[in-house]
């Protein structure tokens, strides 16, 4: 079934080598351009909320049926935080009727750093999410760490692009 095999993105999370988390991470950087590509912002949100609901879903299933609070093959949760790291960027090229294949990596690199920094690190609010039961903390500390992200780039972009 499609909810229970999202938790680790189709096995991804089983057979990644070291850091599952990471690799969850990477997994939505090509899935998100792709998604800004085929149909700008609105696809992008909707792929998000898509991410986001199928995560919350599968990681409640999979938490259900193993019985352990957060395991690490469960990737789900950060591939849904590093797309919400990474909205702005969409969302600014959208509205600025940039090129659906321009690809802003400096902005894609510092989504991906801070994501991974919040998520790893977990200062608070991220630690905060966390403790929230079952399948809700493990999918809201890294929607927090998204989050987090998602306003660090934008104003990391305000600055570059002389807005502030």
């Amino acid at each position: 079934m499609i909810t229970s095999g999202f938790a680790t993105l189709f096995g991804l999370g089983v057979r990644a080598p070291f850091a599952p988390g990471t690799f969850g991470s990477l997994a939505a950087l090509p899935a998100g351009w792709l998604l800004h590509w085929a149909g700008g912002f609105p696809l992008f949100a909707f792929g998000l909320i898509v991410a986001t609901v199928l995560g919350y879903t599968s990681t409640d299933r999979y938490l259900a049926a193993h019985g352990e609070k957060d395991p690490g093959e469960v990737i789900a949760d950060e591939f849904a935080g590093q797309l919400l790291a990474m909205a702005p960027l969409s969302l600014g090229l959208w509205l600025a009727n940039a090129a659906p294949h321009v690809f802003p990596w400096p902005g894609w690199v510092a989504a991906f750093l801070l994501f991974r920094a919040f998520d790893i690190l977990k200062p608070p609010p991220v630690s905060t999410a966390e403790r929230l039961p079952g399948a809700l903390g493990v999918m809201a500390d890294d929607l927090v760490a998204g989050l987090i992200s998602a306003i660090l780039v934008t104003a990391a972009a305000a600055i570059a692009h002389g807005w502030l």
